[in-house]
């Protein structure tokens, strides 16, 4: 089940590969997650000392937090994969041009996952295509369903 998802991602990159991450919460931002106080928008995978985190995520505390913590909404998480999978995507990175975004959060087996993909970044003109070809679709759905209805 998806909680939250990236889809200016979609638009702004040639996704290559994905990745299932786990990441590490606290309390309140699996409260907030689950109240779906999450926005992926302006996030990020960022590789520091062979370790993944994920920056730019937005997690809004809710009112009922506890007073004991001071929520940062804004905090980075740490993503959580095997070794061998961080090597490979690190080497692909620091080669390739490469960057990691996140795609969505996602729940599995009642825990939160975030999906990243190794993506390269797409020109202003792939971006145009990209807005021509989804506006087509559009009005071929439209035409579709007119052509449909006036048979009837």
């Amino acid at each position: 089940m998806s909680i939250a998802e990236n889809r200016r991602a979609f638009f702004d990159y040639h996704l290559e590969e994905r990745h299932e991450a786990g990441m590490v919460l606290q309390g309140w931002e699996i409260k907030a997650i689950r109240a779906g106080q999450v926005q992926l928008t302006d996030g990020y995978v960022l590789i520091r000392d062979g370790e993944l985190f994920l920056i730019g995520c937005r997690i809004n505390a809710l009112r009922s937090a506890s007073t004991h913590i001071s929520p940062e909404a804004d905090r980075t998480k740490k993503l959580l994969m095997h070794k061998e999978e961080i090597k490979r995507l690190v080497g692909k990175v620091e080669q390739k041009g490469f960057t990691l975004v996140p795609l969505n959060l996602h729940y599995k087996g009642g825990i939160v996952k975030a999906e990243i993909a190794l993506a390269k970044g797409k020109a202003q003109h792939d971006k145009r295509e990209t807005e021509k070809k989804k506006d087509w679709d559009r009005e071929k759905g439209r035409l579709m369903r007119h052509k449909v209805s006036s048979k009837s």
